[in-house]
């Protein structure tokens, strides 16, 4: 059982990022890194590249723990795979930022982020790490052999980072959603007795929650490509290195229908919507390309007007369910 010390030891990803995002907020508001916060009447401009901090307060978490197993109770047996996984998070992150930085415009472009992100995969891959026994939903256990680390891992994390990164641009929606998605993937690998993946899990969700108290509505700092790409790896990471791909497959529903979504308009439609004066959204298209779009509509089936702060709420519950149908299966299936 986990000890009071290896609690504080993956408590201090939160404690980090808490206690630096004033004051990066403070630096990035007096060195102009700000982005607009689009879906607000008033355009305001707000710090951006938070996810720099969260990554930083998610190997800060890691490395306690490594720490304190090595020097106080003699322990390395999670060292290596912990060591792997912190590579992979830094290498999306390093991806993320390059796109941060050079903006909209030049950023990179679609089928650049997938290459890069294949680089991601390679600490992981080296090491072999995970099962290449899986079970799916449909075909139960599957042995891959040598194709699990060859082709499993860097599929798996290619489309989580990917993934993560299409449902984004409203406040608190990628931090809410990364907080339901570790949370409950950390909650089962802790049950699973999978050590490794329940200590990620634990630093990048104690790491998210801090930023999303800063991030959600309205938020003071915008995440980034940064937050999105090493969250997205994270929540692939935990999945592959706890054995539990096939919960992790069924909490991605949304970014499947996002996908879908995007796919309809030829990834050339925006998630973004229009804003009225009095704070209201309205659509943008005449057709849903993304889920907003969708709980923008079933708000306005309700005669509820959509604002940022609801449309995200229906995403983060829709995404709860499934959560709670996650763990059902787990328990009871």
């Amino acid at each position: 059982m986990p000890t009071v010390l290896t609690y504080f030891s993956v408590f201090i990803s939160f404690f980090v990022t808490l206690l630096i995002l004033p004051y990066w907020i403070k630096r990035a508001s007096e060195h102009n890194l700000l982005l607009t916060d689009v879906h607000k009447v008033d355009q305001r401009q707000i710090p951006g590249l938070g996810g720099l901090i969260v990554v930083f307060g998610i190997v800060m978490g890691i490395m306690a723990y490594v720490a304190l197993h090595t020097f106080y109770y003699d322990d390395k047996k999670n060292a290596l795979v912990l060591f792997a996984a912190t590579s992979s998070i830094l290498l999306s992150a390093l991806i993320g930022l390059v796109d941060d930085l050079l903006g909209r415009k030049i950023g990179l472009r679609q089928y650049q982020k997938p290459i890069l992100t294949l680089f991601v995969a390679l600490p992981v891959m080296v090491i072999n790490a995970g099962t290449a026994v899986m079970t799916l939903p449909f075909f139960g256990q599957i042995n891959f052999g040598i194709v699990f680390p060859l082709l499993i891992i860097p599929a798996g994390i290619i489309g989580a980072s990917n993934a993560f990164n299409m449902l984004a641009g409203m406040n608190g929606l990628e931090a809410g959603m990364g907080l339901v998605l570790t949370g409950t993937l950390g909650y089962i690998a802790y049950t699973n007795g999978s050590i490794p993946a329940a200590i990620i899990a634990a630093c990048v969700f104690f790491a998210v929650l801090a930023f999303w108290l800063y991030n959600k509505y309205p938020a003071k700092i915008l995440c980034g490509n940064t937050f999105t790409y090493s969250t997205g790896t994270s929540i692939a990471l935990i999945a592959i290195i706890g054995n539990i791909e096939k919960y992790a497959l069924i909490l991605f529903l949304p970014y499947y229908l996002e996908f879908v979504l995007k796919i309809r308009g030829l990834m050339q439609k925006e998630t973004l919507v229009n804003v009225r004066p009095d704070g209201s959204l309205s659509h943008r298209y005449r057709k849903w390309y993304a889920l907003p779009h969708v709980a923008m509509s079933l708000l306005q089936k309700c005669s509820i007007k959509p604002r940022e702060w609801t449309v995200v709420f229906i995403i983060h519950f829709f995404t709860a369910m499934l959560a709670l149908i996650v763990l059902w299966m787990y328990f009871y299936v």
